[in-house]
């Protein structure tokens, strides 16, 4: 079927499509191309969190930033529960994605009562206050964190202490939530958001109450934003409170935007930008961050819709 065939409705379902399937095969054969596995798998983290937090901003038009307490929560509570319950990976990464589900819930009933950056200073107030209480709390152990998390066996019989083997997993733990996100996007759900999104009085006069549906996407981010701190712990093996501070919301922000904001496949290549420049630009020390202000510069200025947002729009306008 030639592509003047396709109904125009449906040719972005079916690029997308094209473009998941090429970016699995990619990932699948990461181990078979001596790719550094730790660098791949921190990025597959990073990758999902950003795309959490584009389901919320760019589909639903709320700024949060307060996300690093959703991954801060649940890899703490994902630690404590394989380090001190002694659970196995799987209920522990159900517990740490239990607490993040919940936290969503509390800090969501609180935050949606406010719009745009009032919504946003809530957000980032919320967050701030869980990272001085995690800061003081025992099971935390403060500054230091939780370390040397065992990996266990997942299910009883999957090693995770085998990197390619963890690797597999963190690689499908990615793409579930990613097709989750992609499913949320395109449901009626999704639909609803960006309406939402693109005229909210508008929505209200037909009879939506946005209010429920702002509020269904925030515990939805949050949600997968723990799944992702849940699975970092296994990367990482430690919890600590890096992932809890403001600063790793403004890296969160900072993928979503470079990748390109409202877009399905951004927020990846975003996370992967990012997370190349921290980990190959480790040795200019603080001047990592003024690399990344002056990249984040140029996008603005040269890339305004993010990396895939204008090579997106370039294939459109060519058509």
């Amino acid at each position: 079927m030639s592509d003047d065939t396709i109904p125009t409705a449906r040719r972005p379902v079916r690029d997308e499509m094209i473009a998941f399937v090429i970016m699995t095969a990619l990932l699948l054969v990461v181990p078979l191309t001596g790719v550094y596995p730790f660098f791949v798998m921190q990025g597959l983290c990073f990758a999902l969190l950003a795309c959490a937090f584009n389901l919320l901003i760019g589909y639903g038009g709320l700024l949060s930033f307060g996300h690093a307490m959703f991954l801060g929560t649940a890899g703490y509570v994902t630690a404590h529960a394989l380090k001190v319950w002694g659970l196995s990976p799987e209920l522990g990464i159900l517990a740490g994605v239990a607490g993040a589900a919940a936290l969503s819930v509390l800090t969501g009933l609180i935050a949606i009562r406010r719009q745009g950056i009032y919504f946003a200073m809530i957000t980032l107030a919320l967050s701030q206050l869980l990272y001085f209480v995690y800061l003081q709390t025992p099971f935390t152990h403060g500054e230091d964190g939780i370390q040397g998390i065992p990996q266990g066996l997942l299910f009883g019989f999957i090693n995770l202490a085998k990197p390619i083997t963890l690797y597999y997993v963190i690689l499908t733990g990615f793409l579930f939530g990613f097709l989750v996100i992609y499913r949320a996007i395109n449901s009626p759900f999704g639909e609803v958001l960006k309406a939402i999104r693109e005229n909210e009085p508008r929505a209200v006069s037909l009879g939506y109450k946005t209010d429920q549906y702002k509020l269904l996407a925030y515990i939805l981010s949050g949600t997968l934003a723990g799944f992702a701190g849940a699975l970092k712990v296994f990367v990482a093996q430690n919890a600590s409170l890096t992932d809890v501070h403001w600063s790793m919301s403004g890296e969160i922000v900072l993928m979503t935007l470079v990748g390109g904001l409202g877009t399905v496949f951004g927020p990846v290549v975003g996370a992967f930008v990012i997370i190349a420049m921290q980990q190959y630009l480790a040795g200019f020390g603080q001047w990592v961050t003024v690399i990344q202000g002056g990249i984040f510069v140029i996008c603005v200025l040269t890339f305004r819709r993010g990396v895939i947002g204008e090579i997106a729009h370039y294939f459109k306008r060519s058509l």
